[in-house]
């Protein structure tokens, strides 16, 4: 009998990353990993085609007879029940793709059979299901995952499964859109609120967070500063929804964390203050959680459990 494989996409804000998973071993395939980087202000042609580039690189490297499916980590606002992309200017990324039906594209870009399946769930809450499946969150029935990168992503995560409606979970079971500070959370907890800030505070134009954070490991004060208050808001922000939820752990991802020993006591402090005890976890999986969440809609099963979400997300 030939192994179940399942590509696992991950779709970030400047890159694709593609791999190769046993699905019935929940095993990477050796070797199989690739990624493209990716503009994402560039026309729909353009990104369709590094997108598609990165898939056929790992497609050429398993054997397509025992491909049954490829699952997408895809950030919103998307129609992950027929793969069509709802990106609006206001997103500030992959505008071009607006109303453009992605599965479709790919399929015949790539001459893929109607047998192999093409699925698609939002990013973070890929990113959560794989924490909770095998990561940092394996051991405990509710935790909240977070992506900070590009966007501030978040998923509800019970026992597996992501929790998209009730009292005890934000519309939508993610964060994004709260207001926070006069805005909504994404504009505080996103890479432009760092390069914003430190260029509203010095004039000077910067990269993006690890930049700054080579500045605060020079003991710049302003990008100390920044720091600081990154994790003082977030923790402040969190508080009310892990009360709620009863998150047992917060797992996070995305590029942002590679700065956390600048903003990690800041963020656990202000949870402490608000009596929470829940345990903050930084993902060991890191872009390999997005990959294999994803991966993971390919089995009917798991699929069957929260398919008549996805309209939701």
């Amino acid at each position: 009998m030939n192994k179940r494989i399942a590509i696992g996409v991950d779709i970030g804000g400047h890159h694709i990353a593609c791999a190769a998973i046993d699905i019935d071993k929940n095993e990477l395939i050796p070797d199989s990993m690739s990624e493209e980087s990716v503009n994402n202000k560039a026309t729909s042609k353009e990104i369709l085609s590094k997108w598609c580039k990165a898939l056929k690189e790992t497609i050429d490297k398993i054997s397509s007879v025992s491909l049954v499916g490829i699952g997408f980590a895809m950030p919103g606002p998307f129609d992950y029940v027929n793969g069509i992309a709802l990106f609006t200017k206001e997103v500030e990324k992959f505008e071009s793709l607006y109303d453009i039906n992605v599965a479709t594209e790919i399929r015949n870009n790539l001459s893929l059979p109607n047998n192999i399946t093409l699925r698609f769930i939002n990013d973070a809450t890929a990113f959560g299901i794989a924490e909770a499946w095998i990561g940092k969150a394996k051991n405990e029935e509710r935790t909240i995952a977070l992506t900070l990168g590009t966007g501030f992503g978040s998923a509800f995560i019970e026992k597996g499964l992501p929790v998209l409606e009730g009292n005890n979970v934000a519309k939508s079971g993610c964060l994004w859109h709260l207001p926070f500070n006069g805005g909504i959370a994404d504009d505080s907890f996103s890479t432009r609120w760092f390069t914003n800030n430190y260029y509203q505070r010095t004039g000077k134009p910067i990269a993006g967070v690890k930049e700054i954070a080579l500045e605060a490991k020079k003991g710049e004060e302003t990008a100390l500063q920044l720091f600081h208050e990154y994790g003082s808001n977030m923790g402040e922000f969190l508080s009310p929804w892990l009360e709620k939820f009863d998150a047992q752990s917060i797992v996070i991802g995305g590029n942002i964390i590679g700065s956390f020993e600048f903003f990690g006591n800041d963020l656990t402090k202000a949870i402490a203050k608000n009596n929470i005890e829940t345990k903050v976890h930084l993902s060991e999986l890191m872009e390999m959680a997005a990959i294999v969440g994803a991966a993971h809609l390919i089995d009917d099963v798991y699929y069957n459990k929260i398919k008549n979400l996805l309209s939701r997300m």
